[in-house]
């Protein structure tokens, strides 16, 4: 009894911090996607949005919310498994197989991947912009779009981030609907709603993020050589 209540406590706070990235995704896209402009608005529009984000005692707030999701999500996610591994039994088999997606019963393997991902991602954009000596545009703030722009230069770390994100788009998929039945929102009546939304919420994120780097791949790379 004690052990199934603390797996859905944990289970409803990672749904929680889930959903809470989920959102942010979309926020950070609506960002990102500034970078598909044309080359001299795109830079003077990021790195404008980029000193606000940084410049603001509410988004600050946020921030450390994020850090803490992203923590909590990816350490409940370990305890979940290890238990549900420990509980199953070294030889018990596996009757999700017939009726679950692949996606789903490798959601380690996904997680693990995008947690790589984010390593590379934070120490190249973030932690740069935070602790690196960056170059200032003809406003004054840190020229984090040239930064950008520099890494998607290379054609391997364009197929990085776009396999990553694919990655991140299966995460999604399982993720989305696990979390509306931990929270207990999984309704016969709404779960082709539910269906629906998070699909295209899936999708959508996928596509967005993955679009960029080849954008700016396609679009920028000759005139960086």
């Amino acid at each position: 009894m004690e052990h199934t209540l603390s797996t859905l406590m944990r289970k409803t706070l990672m749904a929680l911090t889930g959903l809470f990235l989920c959102f942010f995704l979309v926020i950070h896209l609506l960002g990102n996607l500034q970078l598909l402009l044309p080359a001299v608005q795109a830079k003077e529009s990021f790195n404008g949005y980029s000193q606000l984000l940084s410049g603001n005692i509410f988004i600050k707030i946020i921030s450390y919310v994020l850090y803490t999701s992203l923590i909590v999500h990816c350490l409940d996610a370990l305890v979940i498994t290890l238990k549900n591994r420990k509980t199953a039994g070294k030889y018990a088999v596996d009757k999700r197989g017939a009726s679950s997606k692949w996606y789903s019963r490798n959601m380690g393997i996904l997680g693990t991947l995008i947690l790589i991902f984010l390593v590379f991602h934070f120490k190249d954009f973030w932690y740069q912009y935070k602790f690196g000596t960056l170059p200032v545009d003809e406003y004054g703030h840190k020229d984090l779009y040239t930064i950008v722009i520099a890494a998607y230069q290379d054609w391997w770390y364009v197929l990085f981030y776009v396999l990553s994100m694919f990655a991140l788009g299966y995460h999604l998929l399982h993720g989305f609907f696990s979390a509306a039945r931990s929270l207990g929102v999984y309704h016969p009546k709404y779960v082709s709603w539910i269906r629906v939304f998070g699909r295209g919420y899936s999708y959508v994120i996928t596509a967005g993020f993955a679009i960029i780097p080849i954008y700016v791949y396609l679009t920028q790379h000759v005139s960086w050589n």
